[in-house]
C-alpha cells in the first residue's frame, strides 16, 4: 500500500522547530505538524544529498515494503535511515524526486 504523506519544499529560511537529521546534514520540519503536510527542507553545508533535493519539491509516500516500492525504479538516493523507527530512500519517477517511507 502507498499513502501520501507530504510534499518536501527546499528553503533557505530557518523555521522553528527544524530537526536535523545529522547523518545527512539536513534540516527538515515535521509536516505531520503543517496543515498542509508540508516539511520545509534546509540543506546545511555539506549535505550529502543530490542537488535536485536542494532545490526542487518532492512528493513523500509511507509505502508497506520499501524494496518492493522501489524494484525497477531510478534509484536517486538509496534506502537510509534519517531517524529511528523510519527507512527512507527516494526515487525519480518522470523527473521528479519521490520519497518513499517505511517504518521498521
Amino acid at each position: 500500500m502507498r499513502q501520501f504523506h507530504h510534499v518536501g519544499i527546499p528553503t533557505i529560511r530557518q523555521r522553528p522547530n527544524e530537526i536535523y537529521l545529522e547523518g545527512i546534514k539536513l534540516y527538515i520540519t515535521d509536516a505531520g505538524a503543517h496543515p498542509y503536510h508540508v516539511e520545509w527542507v534546509r540543506v546545511a553545508p555539506g549535505c550529502t544529498l543530490p542537488s535536485l533535493l536542494h532545490s526542487a519539491p518532492h512528493v513523500a509516500f509511507m509505502v508497506d515494503d520499501l524494496a518492493a516500492e522501489m524494484q525497477g525504479k531510478r534509484i536517486l538516493v538509496p534506502p537510509f535511515v534519517p531517524l529511528p523507527g523510519l527507512r527512507v530512500a527516494f526515487i525519480l519517477e518522470d523527473d521528479a524526486a519521490i520519497e518513499l517511507m517505511q517504518k521498521i
